[in-house]
């Protein structure tokens, strides 16, 4: 009983960041957020007794996608932390 607690938990976490990657306007917590989601899926393959698949979607969505994405981000120069509308001097 307790695991299907910690997948519906995990199921709502995905969900729900995955929405806010598709609604944030700031890329890098864009970005964030599928880091998010990757590691609520592994969350979902270790209930599912897949500990090789959860440890490579960890490592993989998590880590190095995050990192490319990031760099990448910086690299086309949208590396910003603070949104635009905060600057009300101009």
């Amino acid at each position: 009983m307790m695991l299907f607690w910690v997948a519906l938990i995990s199921i709502v976490v995905m969900l729900g960041a995955a929405f806010a990657a598709l609604f944030l306007e700031n890329y890098l917590a864009a970005t964030a957020a599928l880091s998010v989601v990757s590691l609520a899926l592994a969350v979902l393959f270790v209930i599912l007794q897949a500990p090789d698949v959860a440890l490579a979607e960890a490592a993989v969505g998590a880590g190095v996608s995050s990192v490319i994405l990031a760099l990448t981000l910086r690299r086309v120069g949208l590396w910003q932390i603070e949104t635009n509308n905060r600057r009300s001097d101009k």
